[in-house]
């Protein structure tokens, strides 16, 4: 196992009923603006309960913040921030809402003439205004860790960010706001946890054997809970299972002591930039041709996975690796999201030589575990996706 530190400074507040305890939360004095997405939380009730429990504190709001958070839109917020003098955040909504509420936390005290610097020059902040969330669609972990990614619409770029000082105050998760979650971003939130727990789990054995369990139970707990929540989301248990899960997934704590990969995130983000495929059917897109590419550095790895999460028990090493993907395939197909890039875009070709360039283009020449995947690497992967 690698040397490693752990912090994690967020509280989180679990359960049915728990948003009403916000304002006990925020200190008293705050000048606070409430920051949300297209208005969906005016429709569940959400909305109606953060406002009950902002009673008595001041504070303003901003909504209309899209599925990847766009620049363009987030510096209309932090016109509003300087503008009214603002110093707490609270997010109320998914991984976009929580990541664009990142950046402004950011961008409020940054000094510099560019908030995009923060991203293009990859800048990390270790000092942000003060900014709690209340969760209201479970997917990305942004409730409990210090990243985010933010998309630029004029540019086509999506691009991450981070830092010590960008972790959030406290999170209010409570599983009964995934009632009101369309199954299409219940089917998201599952694949995209998943994806986080590979990301961090599928390189190559350092005898970290508990992060090894962790990261296998997230998956194991998924998988189990996938088809009740899908049929249900009101169904309380599993969706305090699955919200539960997509937070474990990516609050850092299985990542510590191993070597990850990301590999499939970045190339992602570039079919989300370009095309506008939800961020976590990019993923789905990526994971095969991924793995099916890098069976030789990975084949230990994904058979353990094979035989520790599916049950797999006959065949060599490499079988088990095969089995490991092609089961994966199976799960985003049995939960409704299709894998392969033709299904969302007629724009195929070319794809993958794009792909690489942007990426090449910001440097990113070494992705991967080893660091070993250059351009050339990226565009044969995006190819076999088609």
């Amino acid at each position: 196992m690698k040397n490693f530190e752990f912090k994690n400074p967020t509280k989180v507040i679990f359960g049915k009923g728990q948003i009403s305890k916000i304002a006990a939360e925020i200190p008293k004095e705050a000048k606070v603006l409430l920051l949300y997405g297209g208005g969906s939380i005016k429709k569940n009730g959400i909305y109606e309960q953060v406002i009950a429990a902002l009673d008595g504190v001041d504070f303003e709001e901003f909504g209309g913040i899209p599925a990847n958070p766009e620049y363009e839109v987030l510096m209309e917020a932090l016109a509003v921030i300087k503008a009214k003098k603002i110093d707490y955040l609270l997010a109320v909504g998914g991984g976009s809402v929580i990541d664009g509420v990142k950046f402004l936390s950011a961008a409020a005290y940054y000094k510099g003439d560019e908030p995009w610097d923060l991203l293009a020059k990859r800048i990390p902040t270790k000092k942000g205004m003060p900014f709690a969330t209340v969760l209201t669609l479970p997917a990305t972990g942004s409730e409990m860790n210090s990243g985010a990614v933010i998309t630029r619409r004029e540019t086509k770029e999506k691009l991450t960010m981070g830092g010590p000082g960008l972790f959030p105050i406290f999170s209010i998760l409570d599983p009964s706001v995934v009632s009101s979650v369309p199954q299409r971003q219940i089917a998201n939130g599952l694949a995209d946890a998943f994806t986080h727990v590979l990301e961090q789990y599928m390189t190559f054995p350092v005898g970290a054997l508990l992060q090894d369990r962790f990261s296998e139970s997230i998956m194991q707990t998924l998988i189990e809970v996938a088809p009740a929540i899908i049929k249900n989301p009101a169904d309380y248990e599993a969706a305090a299972s699955f919200m539960w899960s997509c937070t474990m997934a990516l609050n850092g704590l299985i990542q510590k002591g191993v070597p990850t990969d990301w590999a499939i995130h970045m190339m992602g983000h570039e079919l989300t930039a370009l095309y506008g495929i939800d961020h976590a059917r990019t993923l789905a897109i990526l994971t095969a041709s991924h793995y099916t590419y890098n069976l030789e550095t990975k084949k230990e790895k994904l058979a353990q996975y094979a035989e520790r999460v599916w049950g797999v028990t006959e065949g060599t090493t490499e079988e088990k690796a095969k089995a490991g993907i092609h089961k994966t395939t199976e799960f985003f197909h049995s939960i409704g999201i299709k894998t392969k890039l033709s299904d969302y875009t007629e724009e195929s070709e070319g794809t993958a030589a794009k792909v690489a360039d942007r990426l090449a283009s910001r440097g990113m020449t070494k992705l991967g575990e080893h660091g070993t995947l250059a351009p050339a690497d990226v565009e044969k992967i995006v190819a076999m996706s088609y």
